[in-house]
């Protein structure tokens, strides 16, 4: 063959190559991550958002009785970083495959599956699910994507809502917070087992959340040992009200507003406050 036809069919070569090289564009139902820290767990939900585009969804692009992928492409996926309770059930660290089964005239499932790389539905089993749980479909104003988004957050949990269309359903995540708390408390106090700042930052979290009392009475006894401040005595005061020895609970009072500096604006403002509980506790103790 000729040095020419040769350069001939290479440029041939090449304009089909370039033919046939595909152009970027937009997926259909675009890529989404959601993440929410409750207490101290990440959730996350990763999914694709298909659009409603003129179409009914429920009953029909996604019908009744049939386990849906709850999102479009492969599997939407969510993570727990720590172990979790849903809708009251326990779920382990991981992550999961999350399916929803729709159905026109009772409870919807949620649904997570160990299985995590199937596309869709496909090749779901039911005996690899680890969660389900009922959930009730509420009837919302129109949403044209799929939506997932997080409500209600509070320390210890929150609720996961999915929404498209006219349609959304939710479920509650409970976290064990306070036990993650706790055991980085202990393990920070005993490092520093007389710094009376972190011995009374640990009390006051156990007397916020009301848990663990006698721990708590054991910071914040050291704490006073270590500074008698009045914020450290008032502590001692609401800890011992909560405990219902209102006996003690109105001697630390007094004596924390005794070791108040009258002349900190700190002190000025919680003082009337401080009257105030002293007063109930007086009644409740004699």
């Amino acid at each position: 063959m000729s040095r020419f036809l040769c350069l001939i069919l290479a440029a041939c070569l090449g304009a089909a190559e370039v033919h046939a090289q595909q152009f970027v564009q937009p997926q259909a139902s675009p890529h989404a991550v959601v993440t929410q820290t409750v207490g101290l767990t990440d959730v996350t939900v990763d999914y694709h958002t298909p659009g409603v585009k003129n179409r009914k969804v429920w009953g029909q692009l996604v019908p009744y009785e049939q386990v849906w992928r709850a999102g479009a492409n492969e599997n939407t996926l969510i993570t727990f970083s720590d172990s979790v309770r849903i809708s009251g059930k326990p779920v382990s660290a991981g992550t999961y495959s999350l399916y929803v089964l729709p159905s026109a005239d009772h409870d919807w499932q949620f649904i997570l599956n160990k299985v995590t790389n199937h596309w869709g539905n496909e090749g779901y089993k039911a005996e690899d699910d680890v969660l389900r749980v009922p959930v009730l479909p509420e009837t919302t104003p129109m949403r044209e994507s799929l939506h997932y988004w997080f409500s209600d957050v509070r320390p210890n949990a929150a609720r996961l809502n999915l929404s498209w269309e006219t349609k959304t359903i939710s479920v509650f995540i409970r976290t064990n917070v306070h036990a993650k708390v706790l055991q980085s408390m202990q393990a920070a106090v005993a490092k520093t087992p007389n710094d009376p700042q972190l011995l009374a930052g640990a009390a006051d979290y156990l007397i916020q959340n009301q848990i663990e009392g006698e721990l708590a009475l054991k910071y914040i006894n050291r704490a006073i040992e270590l500074n008698e401040s009045y914020t450290n005595l008032w502590l001692k005061a609401r800890l011992m009200a909560q405990k219902e020895d209102y006996l003690s609970a109105v001697e630390a009072a007094r004596r924390a507003i005794k070791a108040g500096d009258k002349d900190d604006d700190k002190f000025k403002n919680q003082l009337p406050g401080m009257k105030v509980a002293l007063t109930q506790w007086q009644s409740k103790a004699y």
